[in-house]
């Protein structure tokens, strides 16, 4: 299973396998065509209260990582995982965010449990 992250903003390579935007919001400044991005599973983003209350510098990163696998155990947000679950046993997937730091976002929460 090979899965990856990385900024929206870098130039696709031709490794990223299927790209998919793991962010509520579209990229600002970024165009659809620039961007080609794949899949746009809203479901599988953090809500729009933990995103602003873990922006809002109050909690840890480890807090945020178990509020946003509460959030994934939703019926549509657990039936998006595992669909990115099978394209990345098929080849590579390419989880991509407008986050500066996605080490620390909910792109690594979700790496973790796609290869976990």
């Amino acid at each position: 299973m090979s899965v990856r992250v990385r900024r929206v903003y870098e130039a696709p390579r031709s490794d990223d396998g299927v790209r998919v935007l793991v962010d509520r919001l579209w990229p600002r400044g970024l165009s659809k065509d620039a961007a080609r991005v794949d899949e746009w599973p809203k479901a599988l983003t953090p809500s729009t209260e933990l995103r602003r209350w873990y922006h809002a510098g109050e909690a840890s990163y480890e807090e945020f990582g178990r509020r946003y696998e509460a959030e994934l155990a939703a019926p549509e947000a657990a039936e998006r995982l595992d669909h990115v679950r099978e394209l990345a046993a098929k080849g590579a997937v390419t989880l991509l965010t407008a986050a500066k730091a996605p080490e620390e976002s909910h792109a690594s929460v979700l790496v973790r449990l796609l290869e976990g």
